[in-house]
């Protein structure tokens, strides 16, 4: 089940490559869509959340971390581009020697690249429509924002090395599975267990930070702490993503000829 995930890893970034070098309009439009995506998961987690968190309920989070898996089902079926699972993809591809690492480095750029400007659309989206203006409704929202913003950067980095670790297991482990069933629970229950685990996002936190930006927020919340995360955690994403998911399993499933042309033919099927 291991290898036929792995190839499947391998056909999807090429995939994903072949979209790049048709149209960068297109690749950048489908980063756009990821974190929108992440954007609709963030209201629907953060806004179910505080109803809890008003009455000072422990549910708060747990809720929030389940209803956060609109998100990852999005992304999953409805044609997303995400940086964070790039870093697995694209490393593991081109260490397999099927794309080049120049290719690598300009899709990652374009990758994060999009995601943050569909965060920054949303995030105006979501301010046009008035409905998480409240501080009734965004507390929730707010208190987690400023814990992530004053986390320190040593505890955010390590945070999000475990996060995409997580995460990229998340879109992984469903590769080998039969039916959108399976899948779908094992993708929502690994993205409930990042979330409540509290590691850091780049791309969810981009479009969460977005999202109380653009409201009314407190001193607390600013640009410059936005960044003091952001660095941190896009740094700590790519080694999860890097070391413990590429480089572990292009070492755990070994570099073998007859794997690349079974890996070309089923390309070619």
């Amino acid at each position: 089940m291991e290898h036929k995930a792995l190839r499947n890893v391998e056909k999807l970034a090429l995939k994903k490559q072949k979209v790049f070098d048709q149209s960068i309009i297109k690749y950048l439009l489908r980063a756009m869509l990821a974190s929108a995506f992440i954007g609709f998961g963030v209201i629907v987690a953060f806004k179910t959340g505080n109803l809890f968190y008003a009455e000072h309920s422990p549910v708060a989070y747990p809720i929030a971390a389940l209803t956060f898996g609109i998100a990852i089902v999005l992304i999953a079926y409805a044609g997303g581009d995400l940086f964070t699972g790039n870093t697995f993809y694209f490393t593991f591809t081109a260490l397999r020697g099927n794309m080049p690492w120049k290719k690598v480095i300009q899709m990652w750029i374009s990758s994060y690249s999009g995601n943050i400007i569909g965060a920054l659309f949303f995030a105006g989206l979501i301010s046009l429509t008035g409905l998480f203006a409240s501080h009734e409704v965004n507390g929730f929202l707010m208190s987690v924002v400023e814990g992530k913003m004053n986390t320190p950067t040593s505890e955010l980095f390590f945070r999000a090395v475990l996060c995409n670790w997580l995460v990229c297991l998340a879109f992984y482990v469903p590769m080998a599975l039969k039916g959108d069933g399976p899948k779908l629970f094992t993708m929502i229950f690994l993205v409930f267990g990042f979330f409540i685990s509290g590691y850091e996002h780049s791309i969810a936190n981009m479009s969460t930070f977005s999202i109380a930006l653009v409201l009314d927020h407190p001193d607390a919340i600013s640009m410059g702490k936005a960044l003091h995360n952001l660095i941190p955690v896009t740094l700590g994403n790519m080694v999860g993503g890097i070391v413990f998911m590429a480089l572990l399993y292009y070492f755990l499933d070994g570099p073998n000829s007859n794997d690349e042309d079974e890996f070309q033919e089923d390309d070619e099927d």
